[in-house]
């Protein structure tokens, strides 16, 4: 197997359901990302996730089987709706190195940058290309780097 990194970046619709039986939406986000940092630890996967509560948009970053193994999973995971491939590429470095999987939108003020992506986009992140999320989502997780130092 090459040891040739890629980048993936995809968006879904968010299909979590705001209150359900077995929890509230925070403890469905936890599961998500704590099975998602497990996963990709395990799988030599960086990258990012930002979501609200119409869609998700992720950047996953390593070997190209283990990318397109974890987005497989995603593409069959019923908490995502139309997953959509955006862009599938090869990369010369990672620009989530320690992320196994970074999460923003926790802070408000990141909810209110991606709401302003949302707008540009007319709240379709089908309009959003693969390059603008995987921007967006590096200069978050720079500033919650920032943040938490």
């Amino acid at each position: 197997m090459s040891d040739e990194l890629y980048r993936l970046v995809y968006y879904s619709r968010n299909q979590l359901e705001t209150e359900t039986e077995t929890g509230d939406f925070e403890a469905q986000v936890a599961d998500i990302l704590a099975r998602s940092r497990h996963n990709n630890q395990r799988d030599d996967i960086t990258g990012a996730l930002l979501f609200n509560a119409g869609c998700f948009a992720q950047v996953l970053e390593g070997p190209l089987g283990n990318v397109e193994a974890a987005f497989e999973r995603i593409q069959q995971d019923e908490r995502h709706g139309e997953v959509s491939l955006l862009t599938l590429e090869p990369i010369a470095a990672r620009s989530f190195p320690n992320w196994a999987m970074g999460f923003v939108g926790e802070r408000a003020d990141t909810a209110e940058r991606f709401a302003r992506v949302g707008l540009e986009s007319g709240f379709d992140p089908s309009r959003l290309s693969g390059d603008h999320i995987h921007t967006v989502l590096k200069d978050l997780v720079i500033e919650e780097e920032a943040t938490a130092a």
